[in-house]
């Protein structure tokens, strides 16, 4: 009887695993990590029902994956199934290597290492215990293979990475302007000349999904509250660093997360990995519930305002924040808070968020028209996605206590 396991998704419905091997690496315990790390870090602050996980979203995205070979398959693609299935798997490791709170912390526990650095590593790690089995979807993972449109499919302007996100991330927030037509999209894709190209009737479709990912960036993902609460998160780590570099024993914790502030393990990462793997989002919660109650009132007042949702004001626009107007929020936030100046560094601060529609530059969007002409989505006729809508959009924000 063949293998088969079935997985019900609330966004897809069922998802079908009929490979053992498959099936051995998603039991496997660094992907069974991914269920303790959120998809959107502390965005259920501002929209309740975002908590799912990691790990919802490397099903989906498998799910999409196996679709879009299926149809480039029935379209003449030549895809072996040896490939279909590294494919599958490069999808479904693809985010294995996030920290704790997804990107919110990605540069704070470990500095210089993106989280697709940490990803390869373990599937490289996953490869030797699975006997060299995995070399295949590394090779399309990191773009070695030679049929380029299967790394695309993984990361690209147009992957399924994306698609899944952006339809599972607008289901749990209930932000409905980043519902995409994900389905029709896959249906209008095909391979010309080695790579992906959508077919001309997939226009629209594409500039829908296009400014979807926009409005979502605005709305959920770059929203000023929480923009707030995951900066508050980041300098409460900043805080507990300091702190252990000034020899606070207080700080301490029993976990991993206290040996990764302080630097306290030896060799690069990849020498270190089971001790990253055993990093989640309980790590830092407990903590901060212990340093709720800290001497340092900084970090007890940054974790007691996360863990109660008590957070900083927010001041989002379009201009750099006047240094003027940050000065008098800066001697505000001592006369409030009772800190010292240096102090008051931790929760009277600014920034910036840039978010880009599409950028031509990197990658393109490429349109298969009947005639066997290419054109990129923003040189369509009537193109809704121009370059002007490609420029970044910067965003300043002043976080401050109110």
């Amino acid at each position: 009887m063949p293998f088969r396991k079935i997985i019900n998704d609330p966004v897809y419905g069922f998802i079908t695993i009929d490979e053992p091997l498959i099936f051995n690496i998603l039991s496997h315990p660094y992907f069974q990590r991914l269920r303790r790390i959120k998809q959107m870090a502390l965005a259920h602050l501002v929209y309740p029902g975002a908590v799912h996980t990691r790990l919802h979203h490397a099903l989906g995205a498998y799910h999409l994956m196996g679709l879009a070979l299926s149809e480039l398959q029935n379209k003449g693609a030549d895809i072996t199934p040896e490939e279909a299935t590294a494919a599958k798997i490069a999808i479904l490791l693809h985010d294995i290597g996030h920290g704790p709170f997804s990107h919110a912390l990605e540069h704070v526990l470990i500095e210089d290492l993106h989280h697709e650095d940490i990803s390869l590593m373990l599937m490289k790690k996953l490869d030797q215990q699975f006997n060299g089995q995995l070399k295949l979807a590394i090779e399309i993972f990191t773009g070695q293979h030679p049929k380029k449109f299967l790394h695309q499919l993984i990361s690209g302007q147009l992957d399924v990475d994306r698609m899944d996100y952006l339809t599972r991330d607008s289901f749990f927030t209930g932000v409905s302007e980043g519902v995409i037509g994900y389905d029709r999209i896959l249906k209008m894709l095909t391979v010309h000349q080695g790579e992906l190209v959508v077919e001309e009737k997939g226009i629209y479709s594409i500039e829908k999904f296009l400014v979807a990912r926009r409005l979502m960036y605005w709305q959920a993902y770059l929203h000023k509250t929480v923009l707030a609460a995951e900066m508050m998160l980041v300098k409460i780590l900043e805080r507990a660093k300091r702190l252990l570099q000034q020899g606070d024993v207080d700080v301490r914790t029993d976990g991993p997360l206290t040996r990764f502030l302080a630097g306290e393990f030896s060799g690069a990462m990849d020498e270190n990995l089971d001790l990253f793997t055993s990093l989640d989002d309980a790590d830092v919660i407990v903590a901060m519930k212990k340093w709720c109650h800290h001497p340092d009132k900084v970090l007890s007042f940054l974790c007691r305002s996360v863990m109660n949702r008590e957070l900083l004001k927010v001041q989002l626009q379009a201009t750099p924040i006047d240094p003027g107007l940050l000065t008098e929020k800066h001697r505000e936030t001592v006369r409030i808070t009772g800190f010292t100046p240096e102090e008051a560094g931790f929760v009277c601060f600014t920034g910036e968020s840039v978010n880009r529609l599409y950028d031509p530059h990197v990658e393109h969007i490429r349109i298969l028209y009947k005639d066997g002409r290419l054109r990129d989505i923003s040189q369509v006729d009537n193109a809704l996605i121009h370059e002007n809508l490609s420029a970044p959009v910067k965003k300043f924000y002043l976080c401050y206590v109110g």
